[in-house]
């Protein structure tokens, strides 16, 4: 019934297997990646024709986790899996875009990637072969596709890289990187590092690189035995394919000329005036507006391109290694924790810093385990930002995405939760947009946290690199525009302190580049960051001596663990007691933990004294106020810190002989009580003379005075 074929290999010293002929024999393309014994299901399925006068690429890539993966029923009312989380959209971003650029211009066709994640051995993270399954699925489909390629995570422990090392061989890594590529070029990275060199940095990339060639060459095995026969591309007319020296004739010295414009919105205006009489110029021919407005964006890509590789010169003036003017102002706004506006050229972002309690942490509920997260950085991206009307909603794959990088790039800069007990939030508002508004929120969330009063261990700063290459010649352009990005070939962003990379992104519009550019390009970054940590420096150089004012106080308070049920109290009576009492947070760890907080410094102060008066031990010679809960013959049982209890032995009552304890009290009483010893089995010894210097007046005695 099954024409299955498989191909099995050893890799970083665990098995990956790719296998298809079994499972969605309907799609174009379908193949099982398994890498230790976690199991990614990835399909491709392509619309067999385009849709009339398209003139963009529908591509879609979504990975899906199925609870059921790591045995495991959804939480919530429904008990489905709902609307996607933050890996899968982050994962659906790390397959699409190597993926991207390797299909034909003219291949317009609505294309599916769907890879579903069908086992996890929470060892291994699902993504990298989720990324492996998907180019296998693509090379097997007949869909035209310029791979195959692989990717690899890339470990830096002791001076060593590591390939894909596990949940547990991460631990204590300098580096988290997902490289992909094809066999000839890097096409995508993605990183996470304390503060590692340029050196370190490429070498890794090196590294992954040359490890996934082997996966390239399973593959491409695997396609040998299972292709489909390759789709036959439609041919282009000949009108289409004379259309952009048409367009060019008459357009190409106008656009030359509108792009010697150097303020964005004057410049776009006039290119969509350009653009509209091209389109109506031949609008007779019946082209489609769509085909005559794609090949003028060709014709705009070339000016821009072949000027820049010719004269040095960009769009705004600015030579190949020039930053924009940058601006800073924190404390921009006056009641947040931490703010600053931060503008670099036409690129704005007006970013803030909040600070919490342990109780304002993420809880977040992943298949490899329920775990809290302190540092959030969310990047809000509006499209007035870019002159344009838009649709307002909740946050999509880009904004994710870039908010995931900064993320990536400040956490390591964080001081510890014991350094630092409060959670960390930063919102990332995007004002102005013209070229890197992901490294703006990076510069814009150090200074913000400064401004907080959060101790960083260095401010960070980032900067996006682009790429102009037409065969050999090559330009590596600093501190990108949005149009050069747009026309170019290269997105490559890079993150850091003064002593090394924290973050680095890298998408390649092309087939791949070599490790020359790529070397350029992180020297240029340097060069680049160092400049823009200078200029942040001129308005804020370190974090501010201590937190806001606007800004809840924390004290720490550490308690032997066998009190937290006292503070607790039952079905958290106290603990409840204790925060509406004194107007402050009270937060307990495991560990004994405990974190108090308020804006007023009298609140604080109040519930650590209800706190210790709870935790207190009894100690030998102090006095302390207690109730008597019990009267036997021979003494009374009272009641004091809380929880302790002691017995005043009816010696420590009184001196007469032949009375009891009854005859001097009486359970409820409120009694004043001195610690005089303790016997072999802990238990305390009370007196109640002592604290008087006599005993005690019998009960009659009272009544009748």
């Amino acid at each position: 019934m099954f024409t299955i074929h498989k191909e099995e290999i050893n890799w970083g010293g665990k098995t990956l297997t790719l296998e298809t002929g079994q499972v969605a024999r309907q799609a174009d393309g379908a193949v099982i990646a398994t890498y230790g014994e976690t199991s990614v299901l990835c399909t491709v399925v392509a619309a067999k024709k385009a849709k009339p006068d398209q003139n963009f690429f529908p591509l879609t890539v979504n990975f899906q986790e199925r609870t059921a993966a790591a045995g495991k029923i959804p939480g919530g009312f429904l008990k489905r899996e709902g609307r996607p989380t933050e890996f899968e959209t982050l994962t659906s971003r790390l397959i699409d875009r190597p993926v991207r650029p390797l299909f034909p211009d003219t291949f317009r066709n609505e294309t599916q990637i769907v890879c579903t994640l069908l086992s996890h051995d929470i060892e291994n993270n699902p993504d990298i072969p989720a990324l492996i399954g998907a180019s296998a699925a693509l090379t097997i489909s007949g869909v035209p596709f310029m791979g195959p390629i692989a990717g690899a995570r890339i470990g830096y422990k002791d001076g060593e890289y590591t390939l894909n090392p596990s949940k547990a061989d991460q631990e204590g890594s300098l580096l988290d990187l997902v490289v992909a590529g094809t066999n000839e070029g890097v096409l995508m990275v993605e990183s996470e590092a304390h503060q590692l060199s340029e050196e370190i940095m490429l070498g890794a990339v090196s590294f992954g690189h040359e490890k996934m060639k082997d996966v390239i060459k399973m593959i491409v095995s695997l396609a040998e035995k299972s292709a489909k026969d390759p789709w036959v591309l439609p041919e282009v007319p000949q009108a289409v394919q004379d259309l952009k020296g048409r367009i060019a004739a008459d357009f190409e010295t106008r656009i030359g000329e509108a792009y010697k414009i150097t303020d964005k919105k004057d410049r776009v205006a006039v290119i969509r005036e350009l653009q509209d009489q091209a389109i109506e110029a031949f609008a007779s021919e019946e082209l489609g507006d769509n085909t005559v407005a794609d090949k003028f964006h060709d014709i705009e890509s070339d000016v821009v391109r072949g000027s820049i590789l010719k004269t040095g010169s960009r769009i705004d003036g600015r030579d190949t290694k020039t930053v924009r003017q940058i601006e800073c102002q924190p404390s921009f706004i006056k009641k947040t924790h931490g703010s600053v506006l931060f503008t670099r050229g036409e690129t704005q972002a007006i970013v803030t810093t909040t600070l919490g309690t342990g109780q304002d942490e993420q809880i977040i509920d992943a298949l490899a385990g329920e775990y809290r997260e302190r540092f959030m950085l969310h990047y809000n991206f509006p499209p007035f930002s870019v002159g344009e009307a838009g649709r307002m909603g909740s946050p999509g794959r880009r904004e994710i995405g870039h908010g995931k990088l900064a993320w990536r790039a400040l956490n390591p800069m964080l001081p510890s939760k014991e350094e630092f007990p409060y959670t960390i939030r930063i919102v990332s508002d995007i004002t102005e947009s013209n070229g890197s508004s992901s490294m703006a929120s990076v510069c814009g969330g150090s200074m913000a946290m400064m401004d907080a009063g959060v101790p960083l261990k260095s401010p960070v700063a980032g900067i996006a690199m682009g790429l102009i290459k037409e065969g050999d010649d090559f330009a590596v352009l600093t501190d990108i525009l949005g149009d050069e990005d747009h026309l170019g070939d290269m997105d490559f962003k890079v993150a850091g302190t003064k002593d090394g990379i924290t973050a680095l992104q890298m998408d390649i519009k092309i087939t791949s580049i070599n490790e020359a550019i790529m070397k350029q390009a992180l020297e240029q970054a340097r060069d680049g960051r160092l400049h823009i940590l200078g200029e942040m420096a001129k308005a804020l150089g370190e974090s501010r001596d201590s937190v806001s004012e606007n800004a809840p106080r924390i004290e720490t308070l550490q308690v032997p663990v066998k009190k937290i049920r006292d503070i607790i109290g039952s079905g958290g009576k106290v603990i409840r007691e204790i925060c509406e009492v004194s107007g402050a947070k009270v937060d307990i760890d495991d560990d004994g933990t405990v974190m108090v907080s308020a804006v007023n410094a009298e609140a604080i102060q109040k519930a650590l004294d209800m706190i210790n008066g709870i935790i207190e031990e009894p100690e030998m010679n102090k006095i302390y106020e207690g109730k008597v809960t019990k009267i036997a013959d021979f003494g009374a049982f009272v009641n004091f810190l809380s929880d302790s209890f002691g017995l005043v032995h009816i010696s420590e009552i009184t001196d007469e002989r032949g009375h009891n304890a009854g005859d001097f009290v009486s359970v409820g009483d409120k009694v004043q009580v001195k610690v005089v010893g303790f016997d072999d089995r802990g238990k305390v010894k009370l007196s109640m003379k002592q604290v008087i210097g006599k005993s005690l007046e019998l009960k009659t005695a009272r009544n009748a005075g």
